[in-house]
């Protein structure tokens, strides 16, 4: 038999009644949770506004409501007695509760340039640090043996096992690829050794430090482990034409002697997928940002770093373009270069050689590090006598030295503990520049279309964008 289901025809069963009615009852009660605003996030107590913590890595990449939020704490920071550099707390900050910084140092020299990386590696060193020392393929076997057996035969380096000598000199040519092949290659003895570091700096033969590891480590030790200090703007005008659109082709990497750059007639386009970006060759990135540039996760670094095959003067884009070029890593640069570095203007393709009428401005400058010099030159004795306070063949001096200095005896041939430290005036030098290149007037210019000047060492707007 059929039943019937007709609409209008009562049901006898009321057990669906309870369910319905509960079911209502805990909507009702939802909405007026929620209009009474019983589920709504805890609002902050009074001044609890100043403890909102913005990481320095997304400044430059922030969504609508980050860049609010950004400009209104620094709205609010130009206010008060610290004026307008929302970093102020880091660099003034002498105390940090992370363990102090490592640095890795990649020293580079050529043909004739042993006797100066020994006496720079003797200036920069520190017990905490790693070192690695590069003699390109132009310089001769027995230098490099040379170079090699003294690092073997002293007794520091024995023992506390921090500098290394890269064998086999690789070809380094001038404004080609090689270079940053070199650095990538330091870079990759670091990673595959397993060795802590938490920036790398590359140097020169002819380059110099102005204040001691001690000073620079001290400093550091309250700065955000994120920051990569890397003086760098937006490729543009002459340097479009004569750096990017030209075909080149370094001899370095298929060559066993240095020759300059084999030029052609004809010229390629920009490219239309990135942005790219120069200034100094002479950096201190992080080893985070590193890993990126070795891994290349998305594929960005080994891109570009075909590209800059290609490209005159690598050294000074093809880091820089990286990282302007990265939504993860772009609002970490800091446009500079860490140097002091002499000029003409408008600047020639060289900087000027530096000597004892420049040492003032050196000191001036704040900066921890100075090129060029001259072989031997004076003025790095009076950098020797009067800023690290180090004898001739001696380390320079700091905390973790606890041997004795009578009778000249070098006070580093004992080390102490290396993660404490003895700052000297040249860490408040060096201060005072952290707190210019970290100020939001400074940064803004960072990974812009802001132009860069070498000689005044600021940024600028390029005539037509004002």
């Amino acid at each position: 038999m059929r039943k019937s289901w007709g609409l209008g025809r009562p049901s006898g069963d009321r057990r669906w009644l309870l369910p319905f009615a509960a079911s209502l009852l805990v909507s009702a009660t939802l909405f007026l949770a929620a209009a009474c605003g019983l589920f709504s996030p805890p609002s902050l107590a009074d001044g609890d506004d100043d403890s909102i913590l913005i990481d320095v890595a997304t400044w430059d990449t922030a969504s609508a409501a980050e860049s609010e939020i950004k400009n209104r704490l620094l709205d609010s920071n130009s206010d008060s007695d610290d004026g307008d550099n929302p970093d102020d707390a880091a660099v003034n900050s002498d105390a940090s509760s992370a363990d102090p910084p490592r640095i890795a140092y990649l020293l580079e020299g050529t043909k004739g340039d042993g006797a100066r990386m020994r006496r720079a590696l003797q200036a920069i060193y520190h017990p905490r640090n790693q070192y690695i020392l590069h003699l390109d393929l132009e310089a001769p076997p027995r230098e490099r043996i040379d170079l090699a057996m003294y690092v073997k035969g002293d007794a520091m380096f024995s023992e506390v096992g921090n500098v290394r000598v890269i064998a086999k000199g690789n070809l380094v040519t001038y404004k080609g690829p090689t270079m940053v092949a070199c650095t990538l290659h330091a870079v990759s003895i670091l990673l595959k050794e397993g060795l802590e570091w938490d920036w790398f700096i590359n140097l020169s033969a002819s380059d110099y430090p102005l204040v001691t590891q001690d000073d620079i480590l001290h400093v550091f030790s309250s700065l955000p482990r994120n920051l990569n200090f890397i003086e760098h703007m937006q490729l543009s005008g002459w340097k479009v034409i004569s750096r990017a659109k030209p075909i080149v082709v370094d001899p370095g990497l298929y060559l066993s002697k240095k020759f300059d750059l084999t030029m052609t007639t004809e010229r390629r386009e920009l490219p239309t997928s990135f942005k790219l970006y120069t200034g100094s060759a002479w950096i201190m990135l992080t080893k985070t940002f590193l890993e990126y540039c070795i891994w290349g996760w998305d594929n960005l670094p080994r891109t570009l770093l075909m590209y800059y095959v290609n490209f005159i003067s690598s050294p000074e884009g093809y880091f820089h373009t990286v990282i302007c070029n990265s939504d993860e890593f772009r609002g970490t640069a800091v446009g500079h270069d860490l140097h002091y570095i002499a000029w003409d203007y408008p600047p020639k393709q060289h900087p000027n050689m530096l000597s004892m009428k420049d040492f003032n401005k050196m000191v001036k400058s704040g900066a921890p590090f100075a090129r060029k010099f001259p072989k031997d030159d004076k003025v790095l004795d009076k950098i020797d006598r009067e800023l690290l306070h180090r004898s001739e063949g001696q380390f320079t001096p700091g905390a973790w030295c606890d041997g004795s200095s009578e009778g000249g005896a070098d006070p580093c041939s004992s080390r102490g503990e290396d993660s404490v430290f003895e700052p000297s005036p040249g860490a408040e030098r060096l201060r005072g520049l952290m707190k210019k290149v970290l100020s939001w007037d400074y940064r803004n210019g960072s990974c812009s279309s802001l132009g860069y000047d070498q000689t005044k060492r600021d940024w600028y707007v390029p005539k037509g964008r004002g």
